[in-house]
């Protein structure tokens, strides 16, 4: 792993007496196993803060996505079904959830629909599904 080494160098200037650069990494349970390297020991060792995240429940997910769609300013933008699927389909991570809500907001603007429901939902993604026995 060349480039978190550089990372180590680039985050530091005058031996760590002055930090140019703040790194935040994201990743799944086998980063923390990289660390463990001798060449990135150092590296490792400047971790400040870590957290490891389980899979989220459903109510967890929907509450997220429920505050995010308000903060929006449109909380009914989303039929409580289709929360429901999201959330269901989401496996626990808020990454594939807002992934999920993402390709729908864009096909929802594209073709200026003034509320998403499950019919888009089954609309993109049994297309998907379509497309991905095909190959």
């Amino acid at each position: 792993m060349p480039a978190l080494s550089e990372l180590r160098l680039l985050a530091q200037a005058r031996f760590d007496s002055q930090l140019l650069l703040c790194v935040v990494l994201a990743g799944d349970a086998r980063l923390p196993e990289k660390f463990s390297r001798e060449d990135l020991i150092p590296l490792g060792s400047r971790i400040r803060c870590r957290l490891a995240l389980e899979s989220a429940s459903i109510d967890e997910l929907q509450a997220c996505l429920d505050h995010l769609l308000a903060a929006a300013g449109n909380a009914t933008l989303m039929t409580t079904p289709l929360r429901q699927t999201l959330c269901e389909h989401a496996a626990g991570n808020y990454r594939i959830l807002m992934n999920l809500a993402g390709e729908l907001l864009a096909q929802a603007a594209q073709r200026e629909l003034p509320q998403i429901d499950e019919k888009l939902y089954l609309e993109i993604y049994s297309a998907t599904q379509s497309r991905r026995a095909r190959r």
